[in-house]
């Protein structure tokens, strides 16, 4: 069984002045229009890739509607989809793959509880990624059970805030030498290095002012956020794009 899905580039990204929101929340650097489009597209291409890996898990039970089921043998099927990360121990989703925490008296530590810091601003900011991650979802031909919606939406913010703080950092380290290239993959199959060394020798110096954030400093990011296959799709979308 298969659905009709629009190609990538049809796919309405997360709109600039969302991005740029964003960015506003972790660094005081003003960010170009230009990097908002491309930081834009990254993320478009991330979500797009966990959304089919989903609706591929989805279709085996002859469904359509996507249940967070679907969306931990996305992740499970392909380590590239693990980005994010730090919503999962804020998704009753992915409980299991955090581990249950107690207290000392042995009773499970609710998740609310685990940290008396307050909520970080992607978690508590997740739900201005709704109306994208929907129109994302209608492009692909599927739809999802609201707690998967909000999954997406907690992904997407938490994501392309670690992609806001490391573009921030390129700016201010001048380039990503400082960045180590990480090689990931599962213990029985061949590990695909990150990027070509023509693209990490592109983006490993940067210049212009130390002021904003331009589109060549959220590419450089990328390279430090995603890998493989996904990494260089992302790159290749977000120069088409921005």
């Amino acid at each position: 069984m298969g659905h009709p899905t629009a190609p990538l580039t049809d796919v309405p990204p997360f709109q600039p002045a969302l991005v740029k929101a964003v960015f506003r929340d972790v660094t005081p650097l003003h960010v170009s229009r230009p990097a908002a489009r491309a930081a834009a597209s990254v993320t478009r291409t991330v979500l797009t890739e966990i959304v089919d890996g989903a609706r591929r898990a989805a279709e085996e039970e002859s469904r359509k509607k996507l249940v967070p089921g679907d969306l931990l043998k996305a992740i499970d099927r392909n380590v590239e989809l693990e980005v994010g990360t730090k919503w999962y121990g804020h998704s009753p989703t992915f409980r299991a793959l955090t581990g249950v925490l107690y207290d000392a008296e042995g009773a499970v530590v609710p998740a609310r509880g685990r940290s008396g810091t307050r909520t970080p601003s992607a978690v508590a900011g997740a739900h201005r990624f709704e109306a994208g991650v929907r129109r994302l979802l209608r492009s692909r031909g599927t739809t999802a059970v609201p707690v998967m919606v909000r999954d997406l939406d907690g992904i997407a913010s938490v994501f392309l805030t670690d992609l806001a703080r490391d573009a921030a950092l390129v700016v201010r380290e001048g380039g990503v030498e400082r960045f180590g290239a990480v090689v990931q993959g599962t213990p029985d199959e061949a590990a695909a290095p990150p990027f070509p060394k023509d693209v990490l020798g592109a983006l490993s110096t940067r210049t212009g002012d130390r002021r904003t954030i331009g589109r060549d400093d959220v590419l450089a990011a990328t390279t430090t956020v995603l890998f493989g296959g996904l990494g260089q799709r992302a790159l290749t979308e977000a120069r088409a794009h921005s």
